[in-house]
C-alpha cells in the first residue's frame, strides 16, 4: 500500500481542506494579501487539512489495521509529508483562485514559494506539537500561539533580529542573505527538525500499538 498517496488523498480531498481554501479566499477578499488578518490566519488555516490525522488513527484504533500494510517508517513519513504539503497547498491555492477571480496583481505581491513553505512549516509544527501532547486543540492552536509569541518577542524585545519575526518569513521586508532563498533555507531547516521530532515521537508511540 502506498501510504503517502493514501494520506494525500485523505488530506486534499476532504471538507477540512475545502473549508481552509474557502476561508483563506474570504480573507483575501476582505482584508487582502499581507494584511494583519491574513498573516495571523496562515498558521491557523494550514492546520485544517491533516494535522490531527495521527490522533484520529490512534484514537479510533484504525492504526492497528492500517500499520501492518504499510510499515512504521512509511506510515509516519506519509502522515507528516501529507500534512505539510496539504498545509502549503491550502495557502497557495486561494491566492491562485483570487488572482483568477479578482486581482492578478496578487501574484506579484505574493512570493508563492514562501507562502507554500510557510504553510508547510506551521502545519508540520502543529502536527508535531499535537503528537507530543496528544491533543487536537494543540493541533489547531499550537502554531498560532508560537507565531504570535515570536511576533511579540520581535516587536517588544528584539527589533533588530528581524529573522525572528514569522511575518518576515511570509513577506520579507528586510534584505536577507541569499534574498528569498535565505528565508526558504531557514523555514526548510526548521521544518526538517520538526519532522525528525515527529518521527521519533510516533515511532515510540507505535511500540505500544
Amino acid at each position: 500500500m502506498n501510504s503517502f498517496e493514501t494520506d494525500m488523498k485523505r488530506a486534499v480531498f476532504s471538507y477540512r481542506f475545502a473549508g481552509g481554501v474557502a476561508l483563506m479566499l474570504w480573507v483575501l477578499y476582505t482584508a487582502g494579501y499581507g494584511s494583519k488578518l491574513y498573516m495571523v490566519c496562515v498558521p491557523v488555516i494550514c492546520t485544517f487539512p491533516y494535522t490531527t490525522a495521527w490522533l484520529a488513527d490512534y484514537g479510533s484504533g484504525y492504526i492497528k489495521q492500517y500499520l501492518p500494510r504499510t510499515g512504521v517508517r512509511a506510515y509516519i513519513m506519509g502522515k507528516i509529508f501529507a500534512c505539510g504539503i496539504s498545509g502549503g497547498l491550502v495557502e497557495v491555492i486561494p491566492i491562485w483562485l483570487f488572482a483568477w477571480l479578482k486581482d492578478k496583481t496578487v501574484l506579484e505581491q505574493a512570493e508563492l514559494s514562501l507562502v507554500f513553505a510557510s504553510g508547510v512549516l506551521w502545519a508540520v509544527l502543529a502536527a508535531t506539537l499535537a503528537a507530543l501532547v496528544g491533543s487536537r486543540y494543540v493541533a489547531y492552536g499550537g502554531s498560532f500561539v508560537i507565531f504570535y509569541l515570536l511576533v511579540i518577542l520581535h516587536e517588544r524585545y528584539f527589533r533588530r533580529l528581524y529573522c525572528l519575526n514569522p511575518q518576515e518569513w511570509l513577506k520579507p521586508v528586510h534584505t536577507w542573505v541569499f534574498n528569498n532563498q535565505g528565508v526558504l533555507m531557514l523555514m526548510t531547516g526548521f521544518t526538517a527538525i520538526f519532522i525528525c521530532i515527529y518521527y521519533e515521537t510516533l515511532r515510540r508511540c507505535m511500540e505500544h500499538v
